[in-house]
């Protein structure tokens, strides 16, 4: 059986969380908005921050832009999985920007 994870709302008890593929844990990365952004909370191990006109343009685009790590000029344009959109919506229906990521 495929692992899974739990994505929680922090701070939101309101919320159910999100259950997702083991491969979310590395895959939310692409998605966090740096920590050193104006707006952004403290975070500790395991939680993200996505700023949510983001998730908006994401959604509308249906994909996010991955710039290389060898080549700055280099940008790849990647197609949001099921997964990751499913995610970005349930985000966007519980107007959420910070979450944590847990084993299930």
């Amino acid at each position: 059986m495929a692992k899974k994870v739990l994505v929680h709302a922090v701070g939101r008890s309101d919320v159910e969380p999100l259950e997702m593929p083991e491969r979310f844990r590395l895959e939310v990365v692409y998605f966090m908005t740096p920590g050193d952004h104006a707006g952004a909370p403290a975070l500790i191990a395991n939680e993200y921050w996505i700023e949510s006109a983001n998730i908006n343009r994401w959604l509308d685009d249906g994909g996010f832009s991955v710039v290389s790590p060898l080549d700055a000029e280099t940008v790849a344009e990647i197609d949001l999985s099921e997964d990751q959109e499913r995610w970005l919506e349930w985000m966007k229906k519980n107007n959420l920007t910070h979450i944590r990521v847990v084993p299930a």
